[in-house]
């Protein structure tokens, strides 16, 4: 693919709002099925602001799991490497290009520890990130949803298709991502727009329904008809519905044989208004990791599998963005029928 300039500015912004300075030690990770592109591009982009890029690529980990794993964020690259982690964390800034990312992955709390900071490009087409890149003026949204978040003692999700969800957030973890992080020792994600609870295990009851149109981010795929998750103590204990999504569903739940792939790992709200639901639509699979589903406005993002809060380390990883949820916090709606207020 060819490398348009368009496309090294776009990072080269991005890259800028992480704070990167002239003469900072930034590494470029990657694996050898990433889309050699996205390393390319960093390295163009921190040379531009003076940096001193070096780069670790990673080989492919031999399959290990049942099924295919796809936007796991628990990435298992780096696979324990201490090398690994230990250039990471003698760096100032990192870009991680890794095809899974390292949001949840069991190394980057030591890798943060020491003060490095980091951004997980999607691994997708760069026109993506380019139509999506972060503005400094992001952050305050999200932080303010966070502040929301942190003050509740209960969201309540409900919908006319059925949902009706309860999480109690005592314990919870929160997080926000706007798309670039300064601040030493922390970890975002480019496209950004969103504000996440981690539960603590056993906070989250009730029914979750996926209705016509809403997205399955592992399967990339648009639902064509309703499936309906019974949720108990954060586990999907039934996945209900006579069509093939729902099939699919309980599918790679019985693969995975793991019962923390059947529990919530996050739950949040999108807060991106530059983020389209139907994007999707315009790219082939390969080029679409849909990182920009989680985050436009107004959708309710309910994940199963990895919650470091709940102490549930797992590959199988459900990212399920809804439309036309109504999200409150103590009563007190923040979305109003996929609305972002």
């Amino acid at each position: 693919m060819r490398l348009e300039a368009t496309w090294i500015a776009a990072f080269e912004q991005a890259f800028r709002l992480c704070g990167v300075q002239p003469g900072d030690a930034c590494a470029v990770l990657s694996q050898t099925q990433t889309r050699p592109e996205l390393p390319q591009l960093a390295e163009l982009a921190l040379l531009r602001l003076g940096a001193r890029p070096f780069h670790l690529v990673l080989p492919a980990a031999p399959l290990a799991a049942p099924v295919p794993v796809r936007s796991t964020g628990a990435s298992d690259a780096i696979g324990g490497l201490e090398p690994v982690v230990a250039a990471l964390a003698g760096c100032a800034f990192f870009a991680d290009c890794t095809v899974e990312g390292l949001m949840h992955a069991p190394e980057l709390p030591r890798i943060l520890a020491g003060g490095a900071r980091g951004l997980y490009i999607s691994h997708e087409h760069p026109e993506i990130l380019e139509r999506c890149l972060p503005r400094a003026d992001d952050e305050a949204p999200v932080r303010e949803a966070m502040r929301r978040l942190k003050a509740a003692r209960e969201m309540h999700v409900q919908s006319a298709a059925g949902t009706d969800l309860r999480i109690a957030l005592a314990g919870a973890r929160i997080g926000g991502v706007w798309g670039f992080t300064s601040r030493p020792g922390s970890f975002s994600h480019w496209p950004g727009g969103l504000v996440l609870a981690f539960p603590a295990a056993g906070s989250v009851h009730g029914t979750l329904v996926l209705d016509r149109g809403d997205v399955n981010l592992t399967f990339k795929r648009y639902l064509h008809d309703p499936v309906r998750l019974v949720i108990e103590h954060d586990h999907a204990v039934r996945v209900e519905g006579d069509n093939v999504d729902a099939e699919l569903m309980r599918g790679q739940f019985d693969a995975w044989g793991d019962a923390a792939a059947t529990a919530v790992s996050h739950v949040g709200w999108g807060l991106n208004r530059r983020a389209r639901w139907d994007a999707m639509h315009f790219y082939d699979k390969a080029d679409f990791n849909g990182t920009e589903l989680r985050a436009f406005a107004g959708n309710f993002l309910y994940s199963t599998g990895a919650n470091e809060v709940a102490g549930r380390h797992t590959l199988g990883h459900f990212d399920l963005p809804l439309r036309g949820c109504t999200v409150a916090l103590d009563g007190v709606p923040v979305v109003e029928a996929g609305h972002l207020l």
